[in-house]
């Protein structure tokens, strides 16, 4: 199933309690669009899909499975190390794209940290040719699994085998997804077997900050603590 938008997909299944697994792939396609100025830039942000915002702001996550990644976006990088507008460019690093649940906000972000900047700037500097920005989007596609959990060990081991991609969709996309500003897994941990603390633990883990295999092994160490003292094993 293919996916632009992520607004427009919907929960994965979790008939009878199981949680079911899904994974996804992302094919990057070039959109046409370019920007030679901040101007062109926040002119094009207002108006591209979301999938374009997306694509800026989360693909460098998935080009670091082994290393931690950097915060910046690619808005960021072409405006620091492109225009050379280092300021600019470290606000729009420091966007913490986690607080955001939908990316129409992550959008008005963008745009008002741009539009800010452009308002108090005496000129705008331009990209040399063959530096403009181009605008890219993802378009997903959503595939199932034969991995399911229906309790917490089974979700412990699950989370052992499944891809990094499984991974990042169900953290990552679920919360642009469904607006919930909340991830897959603390939802099913949560509602359907009552481990309010794991799903708490779960949310504040900042996926952003993780390679993706590291936030696995995170996720692993939390779901383990918790079987320990459920078993009594620790205090």
């Amino acid at each position: 199933m293919a996916q632009g938008e992520r607004s427009a997909e919907k929960a994965p299944a979790k008939d009878a309690g199981v949680f079911k697994f899904c994974s996804r792939l992302n094919l990057t396609l070039l959109t046409g669009r370019r920007a030679r100025d901040l101007a062109q830039m926040v002119e094009n942000l207002r108006t591209v899909p979301g999938s374009v915002i997306y694509h800026h702001t989360h693909h460098y996550l998935e080009q670091h499975q082994h290393l931690s990644p950097e915060p910046p976006n690619d808005f960021a990088y072409w405006t620091t190390n492109v225009l050379l507008e280092q300021r600019l460019g470290e606000e729009l690093a420091a966007i913490d794209v986690l607080r955001f649940s939908t990316i129409h906000d992550l959008r008005d972000a963008l745009v008002e940290t741009i539009q800010r900047f452009l308002d108090s700037a005496d000129n705008v500097r331009v990209a040399p040719p063959g530096q403009e920005f181009h605008f890219m989007r993802s378009v997903s596609f959503v595939l199932p699994t034969d991995v399911r959990a229906s309790n917490l060990k089974e979700f412990g081991e699950a989370l052992k085998h499944v891809s990094l991609g499984s991974i990042a969709y169900h953290m990552f996309d679920a919360r642009l997804r469904l607006d919930l500003a909340d991830n897959d897994f603390s939802r099913w941990l949560e509602t359907t077997l009552g481990e309010r603390e794991l799903a708490e633990a779960l949310r504040n883990v900042d996926p952003y900050t993780h390679t993706e295999e590291g936030l696995r092994q995170r996720m692993i160490a939390l779901v383990n603590r918790r079987l320990e003292q459920r078993d009594g094993r620790s205090a």
